[in-house]
């Protein structure tokens, strides 16, 4: 046997480790040209992709999405147009009492303490706003039921402001089997984003993945062969893949 030879069968094995969920994720999963093309797949798959909510103007907009926690957009928009018909303006929704807006939001689950919200929203944008929805983040997150989600929401849709990146259920668990994040939490999970999406595309983004999660991406049982972003996809629970 070579001195070689002996030197080889010395050399010890790979050892192979278990990955860290707060280690560095995996290049590829980041990548520029990777994350250039993910977008550019999800363009094209939903070029029409806007926000699901009714709405006319800032306001409304603002009342649609605080209404629609753990609620469907589409039973949210049976319920807006008697609720703004009512009550179409922020002075209109802060005179409004409780038992008034409990009974027109009913449906949307949680009605009592969105009446709350919204009647809150009402004169806080009233008494210290002028009847006018802010426009910044810091601002608007005073707000009654305007979350950071919420927040972002409507100043990406209603004025075109990119803040931040909505995060709602579709986002946080696409992200994740996109290898986009490894957190949970969708603060984390928010700034995780911004880091690698572009500011032009947080507004867009952000629809296009919803979108994409109640068409293909389904939580349930994902349709896998009918992804565009399948060959660019690493879940290991794909019910389907090409590579």
């Amino acid at each position: 046997m070579t001195q070689e030879d002996a030197q080889k069968r010395k050399a010890p094995s790979p050892v192979k480790t278990k990955l860290d969920p707060q280690s560095p994720r995996p290049r590829r999963d980041l990548a520029p040209a990777r994350i250039a093309d993910l977008l550019d797949r999800l363009a094209k798959a939903q070029p029409n992709a806007e926000c699901a909510l009714v709405h006319r103007n800032a306001w409304e907009l603002l009342v649609a999405t605080i209404l629609s926690a753990q609620c469907t957009d589409k039973r949210v928009n049976l319920v807006t147009p008697d609720l703004f018909r009512a009550f179409p303006t922020p002075a209109a929704m802060a005179q409004a009492s409780l038992p008034e807006l409990e009974e027109l939001v009913r449906t949307t689950g949680f009605f009592r303490a969105k009446s709350k919200s919204i009647q809150g929203a009402g004169k806080v944008i009233t008494e210290q706003f002028g009847g006018e929805v802010p426009r910044t983040l810091a601002q608007l997150i005073t707000v009654p039921g305007a979350a950071r989600k919420t927040a972002n929401v409507v100043l990406g849709v209603a004025y075109g402001l990119a803040e931040g990146v909505v995060v709602d259920t579709h986002v946080q668990r696409l992200s994740k089997r996109l290898g986009l994040t490894r957190h949970d939490d969708p603060k984390k999970i928010e700034r995780d984003l911004m880091r690698i999406i572009p500011r032009n595309r947080w507004i867009a983004f952000s629809h296009e993945l919803i979108l994409h999660g109640r068409a293909i991406c389904v939580a349930r049982k994902p349709r896998c062969a009918e992804c565009p972003l399948e060959t660019t996809c690493w879940a290991p629970d794909k019910t389907w893949r090409s590579h």
